[in-house]
């Protein structure tokens, strides 16, 4: 790692890894804790054995029950139900195989502690009061050097949401269980905002052992996802062939409403701030580019 930043800070809502299979190779638990950052990860009961092998007992959460076979929408919907239960407005939700977060700085990417990126998108969402779900874009859609705007609006939200804990809409079906998500709360005349500011570095689905793999991918999975999507959104969803497979595309361009700011906030001390993060040099920098960045960074 040659580049980075951060400050140490943690986010407001309860952050939660849903995990099942990958016990040694947790990736998100793994710089979740290098990072400092609180969270749960949530697995089913029969491997809890599995996991306090790697994490301390008091960061698991058991499920109450186990290879129910839908995927993991049972979890996702028990995680909503348990943030709530808490007390929280919203809550974080993190596939276990995300490897790092990252900020988009000046063209670059660089990697950032997460307590820093979940933070400062709450600051966002908190602004408005009609985001339902928020979250981090992939890394490989933005990268180094390409141009994006810091966030995408009312568009696909996915492995690394913010949602929020008073909605109707809750997580369903067995597939594209994301994508759904999302359409529900559009077509309630609600928000979804993606971050390009802060990314996620995630690894490519099927390239790890556990998750859905084996329960949702395997033989002519693809196409029965994309089509049980397509179903429950005729004329918004459509099954294409792309990148060699099935897929399903979504007419994002059908929704358009607009971020409603909140009327009690000071929005000129809102324009006026400058996020608290630091650009560190953990180790010597190797690119040419990123020397330039930090050496105009430390000149002001």
């Amino acid at each position: 790692m040659d580049k980075y930043l951060g400050s140490y800070t943690i986010p407001r809502y309860p952050v939660y890894v849903i995990s099942k299979g990958r016990a040694d190779c947790c990736l998100t638990a793994n710089f979740l804790l290098e990072d400092g950052c609180p969270f749960h990860i949530v697995i089913e009961p029969q491997e809890r054995s599995e996991y306090e092998k790697h994490y301390d007992p008091s960061l698991l959460l058991d499920l109450p029950f186990k290879n129910l076979g839908q995927g993991s929408i049972p979890a996702r919907n028990w995680v909503w139900a348990h943030s709530k239960a808490a007390g929280a407005e919203r809550h974080w939700i993190l596939d276990d195989n995300i490897r790092k977060m990252e900020r988009r700085y000046k063209g670059q990417r660089i990697r950032c502690e997460a307590g820093i990126a979940l933070h400062h998108c709450e600051e966002f969402v908190e602004r408005y009061s009609n985001i339902a779900v928020a979250g981090l874009n992939y890394s490989m859609f933005c990268p180094e050097g390409s141009q994006a705007p810091p966030f995408a609006l009312n568009v696909h939200v996915y492995s690394c949401l913010l949602i929020r804990n008073d909605l109707e809409q809750r997580w369903r079906g067995r597939y594209n269980e994301d994508t759904d998500l999302c359409l529900q709360v559009l077509s309630a005349g609600l928000c979804t905002v993606l971050f390009n500011a802060f990314l996620i570095f995630k690894v490519a689905t099927m390239t790890m052992k556990g998750g859905n793999a084996d329960e949702l991918y395997k033989g002519d999975g693809r196409l029965k996802m994309a089509r049980s999507l397509e179903r429950r959104w005729p004329g918004v969803v459509e099954t294409k062939r792309r990148f060699r497979r099935p897929q399903h595309v979504v007419k994002w361009n059908s929704f358009n409403t607009p971020l409603q700011r909140r009327d009690d906030l000071d929005w000129r001390a809102i324009k006026e701030a400058r996020p608290t993060m630091h650009l560190i040099e953990v180790e010597e920098i190797q690119s040419e580019a990123m020397r330039q960045l930090k050496h105009d960074y430390d000149a002001g």
